[in-house]
């Protein structure tokens, strides 16, 4: 597998079949069964409408639970990588958590020198996670909460996103503001996010909280771009994917990363770097696939609105690519579509042109690859190859 190419696999263009690489979900489905019940518990609170607004998405609406089974699959990679214990220059690092211990942590402040360790210290057998050790451990156990923490950001960032977007669905049913009131909702995704925090502290690793922190923080950018940027910055494919990456890639990816922490790996180690890389590829990816299917796939298919970007005013890389090649369009992109016919000409220009479909979806397939080549740096197993297809089925995916 080591020089796999995706464009070889049936659905982008080749004739290997898939379903030779293990199947994610399945792969995580039994370890992720008893988190999902905990995970209502984790939401409860005194206030009845709190909980019931905060376990919508958790109980009727789960979703796909992609981000947990990303770092249930990146928890198992990482596990059979033995951690660096001599940095690039020869100088011993201080990776797998014997930093935690010595006198040289508390000199440090505990936080200061995290940078260049950020290692959880591991107790397990013989100091070190490997694939024999790691289910059931405490390692694991850290690595399955980021999981549920993750997605609780995420729902969290959901429901805001809705009020702002005035969205009506989400996942299938009734947006949570929609069911309760704007009011409700906010103080919902703000209460997910303070539960969120809590159960971060208890992971124990400041490195962790310090990196998902900043994740929170992008999410945040990423909202006040879509709301606020400049008019000519809405043409410019560079703002686009930083955008993406504010608002997908980065909470993925520094995920991975903190996987690998947890895991007794340093901050900048090769296999932390290779999990941050996969995390913002893949990230990538996924945000320019769900805005081709904005346009190619129907609301009932996608359980929210088609077309809702649009509706928003925003141009993601199919009115892009749109828009070099007909320069007419750039007024209405700048314009957010706000006159009326905008929206219709804008559609119909896109779907007149040869390649600005085509070359969106090289873009998603490019992420997709950088993906698996960052996967590629990784020990073989079973959990890695698991994620090569977990790449595959984000670009080839149809909802």
């Amino acid at each position: 597998l080591e020089s796999l190419k995706l464009v070889n696999y049936e659905g982008l263009g080749g004739k290997q079949k898939i379903s030779g690489l293990p199947d994610p979900f399945k792969m995580v489905e039994k370890e992720l069964q008893p988190f999902s019940d905990s995970i209502k518990e984790l939401v409860s609170s005194d206030q009845p409408i709190l909980s019931m607004a905060a376990k919508h998405f958790f109980e009727k609406r789960h979703g796909k639970r992609f981000r947990p089974t990303i770092v249930q699959l990146m928890a198992k990679t990482v596990a059979a990588a033995t951690p660096e214990s001599i940095s690039q220059e020869g100088e011993e690092s201080h990776s797998n958590g014997d930093i935690m211990n010595g006198s040289d942590f508390e000199k440090a402040g505990g936080v200061s020198g995290w940078q260049w360790s950020g290692a959880s210290s591991v107790e397990v057998e013989g100091g070190v996670v490997t694939p024999e050790n790691h289910q059931g451990s405490d390692v694991w156990r850290r690595q399955a909460q980021l999981g549920q923490i993750v997605e609780m950001i995420h729902v969290a960032s959901l429901i805001h996103d809705d009020v702002l977007d005035e969205a009506d669905t989400r996942r299938g049913g009734e947006a949570v503001h929609k069911l309760y009131s704007n009011k409700v909702a906010v103080l919902a995704g703000d209460y997910l996010l303070a539960r969120a925090s809590v159960l971060l502290a208890r992971l124990e690793n400041t490195a962790v909280v310090q990196i998902m922190a900043t994740a929170l923080e992008s999410l945040v950018a990423g909202e006040i771009m879509q709301l606020k940027s400049a008019p000519e910055s809405l043409l410019e494919m560079e703002s686009y994917l930083r955008k993406s990456y504010y608002k997908t890639a980065s909470l993925i990816c520094y995920a991975c990363r903190s996987t690998a922490l947890l895991g007794g790996h340093a901050y900048d180690s090769t296999v932390a770097t290779a999990c941050e890389e996969f995390g913002f590829h893949l990230g990538l990816a996924y945000q320019i696939q769900d805005d081709i299917l904005d346009f190619t796939a129907a609301a009932t298919v996608l359980g929210k609105p088609a077309l809702a970007d649009m509706d928003l005013g925003l141009s993601t890389a199919p009115i892009l690519y749109a828009a070099q090649e007909y320069p007419h369009l750039r007024p209405l992109v700048m314009r957010r579509f706000k006159k009326k016919g905008d929206k219709q000409e804008a559609l119909e220009t896109l779907y007149k042109s040869d390649t600005a479909m085509d070359k969106a979806k090289e873009l998603a397939k490019f992420h997709a690859q950088r993906a698996v080549d960052a996967l590629l740096r990784l020990p073989e197993s079973e959990s890695r190859n698991a994620l090569v297809r977990l790449t595959h089925a984000v670009v080839t995916r149809k909802k």
